[in-house]
Order: C-alpha cells, then sequence, then structure tokens
C-alpha cells in the first residue's frame, strides 16, 4: 500500500497512517509524485490504457463506495485529478 497514490489516505483510513509514515519518507518532489499517480491511474489493472476517470470508476466499482478503499479513493479523486491534469498539461508542453 506504501507505494500506491496518495497512500496516506489509504493509511489514514485503515488507521495506522503514522505507521506509513514512519516507515517511509514523504516524496517531496511534486513532479515524481504527480507522474507515479499519472502512471497509476491512466492505466487498467492489466497495463491498457484509461483515463483517470475511469480508473476510479473501476476502482469503486471493484471495491464498493463504502469499502476502505471506495472511500478512500473517493477522498483522493480530487488529488488525483489534478497531478493527471498537471502531467498532461506538461507533456503536451513538450516539443514534438
Amino acid at each position: 500500500m506504501a507505494n500506491h497514490s496518495f497512500a496516506l489516505l489509504e493509511a489514514e483510513e485503515r488507521g495506522f497512517r503514522e505507521v506509513l509514515e514512519a516507515e517511509f519518507p514523504l516524496l517531496e518532489d511534486q513532479r515524481l509524485v504527480d507522474a507515479l499517480v499519472w502512471c497509476d491511474m491512466t492505466t487498467t489493472p492489466d497495463g491498457r490504457p484509461t483515463t483517470a476517470e475511469a480508473r476510479v470508476a473501476e476502482i469503486l466499482g471493484r471495491y464498493g463506495e463504502e469499502s476502505v478503499v471506495g472511500r478512500f479513493i473517493r477522498r483522493a479523486s480530487p488529488e488525483i485529478f489534478a497531478a493527471v491534469e498537471r502531467v498532461e498539461a506538461e507533456l503536451a508542453a513538450q516539443p514534438k
């Protein structure tokens, strides 16, 4: 779980945020965090391309809205979508 997108929020839902923070140092490079979130949230579990919106919907469908994962992903969605937008804007600005 420590390497999933916005893992601290999920750890908080599970009641062990402090443990995760103590064991795994936070990534402080926002561009790296955004890139990792983009990779996680724009591919399906079997590696096919998808949108962040479809990925969040897939996660909610698989775990249920009221599960720990469902609660976490709903809380994290605004940050997930913002990270994906930042990466996609940066990719679009790259010379072709």
